[in-house]
């Protein structure tokens, strides 16, 4: 079997065992070394309960690539004829489920004609802004539908001319912006707030879907420079700007409940209960809430308990048990005494990586704007378009039926 058929902490583990010498104890335990250092760890692999004393296997109380090195080294079958030497390997297969492959063709053929028809009412919810004065303004509805199909096709807002006609001759606007107008109206600060609205409306459909939700932070990477000293060095470098997208997700379909963009050196913390809060007001029940290390606080523990949802966050090495608060001290006992059953709730937060890696890779980890606040609303545009790309795989495999969806049609 191929490493590229292997999970990432599997292959490593593969490296160890055929790159590395493990040390096998008296006591049945293995003394395997570190890939990063000089370190080693002590590794008991028994079935039932393997142990490995690396931060890896501390954190998340199943088997680290230091007990399955061990293992890969114990299921060797060696067999010499007095000349040869052959070694068999056999390594731990990744659990695969199943794809409902007719429902997800279905949805990925109809995807396009779904997400303008729904893309349109959404933007059919909008009151256009009141005009007394000055020549008359194209409708934004219109711009809009515009600026966000235009991040659903990758193009730029030149070739993404003909496409708009295309939406004209459908009845989708009253009239088709040019490229001009496309790159005036991403710039205006004033679009923000609609994009917010527009993404927590798209995620209405899902309401009885999804009751356990994950919040984390990703980078967006900009077409713009920073530069700075390498003292170091002695010399100038330039890099990648950033721009910061956080977001709180479902975990069964990944729709997106609530955003926020802001700059690459913002903590996400502070955003923590802005989010919950968008999620509530969009009509969704909250059970849990899973989040990493870098959300825990008092703060976001009490926001989460106020949405009545429980909060599935570990606590950092250094915390005391003791912080004045009893919701404090009855998490950190959770976590340190029934860690197992903590986690099994904690692993879902690895679903809004997921999230992050659809959006990113279906529409774009860099942003193609100049400016920040045209850069804020590309980002808001990416989030839209992946909410209602989810609705529509969600209606071939979950037999939902968006409530704007009989109007669109």
């Amino acid at each position: 079997m191929s490493t590229q058929q292997l999970s990432e902490r599997e292959s490593k583990a593969l490296a160890i065992a055929t790159h590395t010498q493990l040390v096998r104890n008296p006591n049945n335990t293995w003394i395997v070394p570190s890939q990063s250092g000089p370190k080693s760890y002590t590794v008991n692999p028994d079935p039932e309960s393997p142990y490995c004393d690396c931060p890896d296997f501390e954190h998340r109380r199943a088997r680290c690539k230091h007990v399955l090195a061990v293992e890969i080294v114990l299921k060797r079958e060696i067999v010499t004829d007095g000349r040869t030497q052959t070694v068999t390997e056999t390594v731990t297969v990744k659990q695969k489920y199943a794809q409902d492959w007719q429902s997800y063709n279905a949805a990925q053929q109809t995807e396009k004609s779904h997400f303008l028809a729904l893309l349109y009412q959404l933007c059919e919810k909008i009151e256009e802004p009141i005009q007394v004065m000055g020549r008359p303004r194209l409708s934004l509805k219109d711009m809009i539908f515009a600026v966000t199909y235009r991040t659903y096709s990758m193009m730029s807002a030149r070739r993404f001319a003909s496409d708009m006609r295309d939406a004209l001759a459908k009845g989708y606007v009253k009239k088709a912006p040019s490229f001009n107008s496309v790159f005036t109206y991403s710039q205006m600060e004033s679009l923000t707030p609609y994009l917010k609205q527009l993404i927590a409306e798209s995620a209405k459909p899902l309401q009885s879907i999804e009751t356990d939700f994950a919040v984390d932070a990703s980078g967006l990477s900009t077409s713009t420079y920073v530069r700075w000293f390498d003292v170091k060095y002695g010399k100038n470098e330039s890099w990648h700007d950033w721009l910061k997208l956080h977001l709180v997700c479902g975990v069964k379909t990944h729709i997106v409940t609530g955003v926020e963009i802001t700059r690459a050196t913002k903590h996400e913390s502070p955003f923590y209960r802005g989010l919950l809060e968008q999620t509530a007001k969009a009509g969704f029940t909250m059970r849990e809430v899973s989040a990493d290390k870098g959300y825990i606080s008092q703060k976001n523990l009490q926001a989460t308990v106020d949405m009545g949802a429980v909060p599935f966050i570990p606590f950092r090495v250094n915390v005391q048990p003791d912080r004045g608060t009893d919701l404090w001290s009855k998490m950190f006992f959770y976590y340190n005494f029934k860690r197992d059953e903590f986690l099994a709730h904690y692993h879902k937060r690895s679903n809004v990586e997921t999230t992050f890696s659809m959006i990113k890779a279906k529409f774009g980890e860099r942003l193609r704007s100049k400016t920040e606040t045209a850069q804020v609303n590309e980002a808001l545009c990416k989030v839209l378009c992946h909410n209602l790309c989810v609705v529509i795989q969600s209606m071939y495999e979950l037999n939902i039926t968006p409530e704007f969806m009989s109007e669109a049609a």
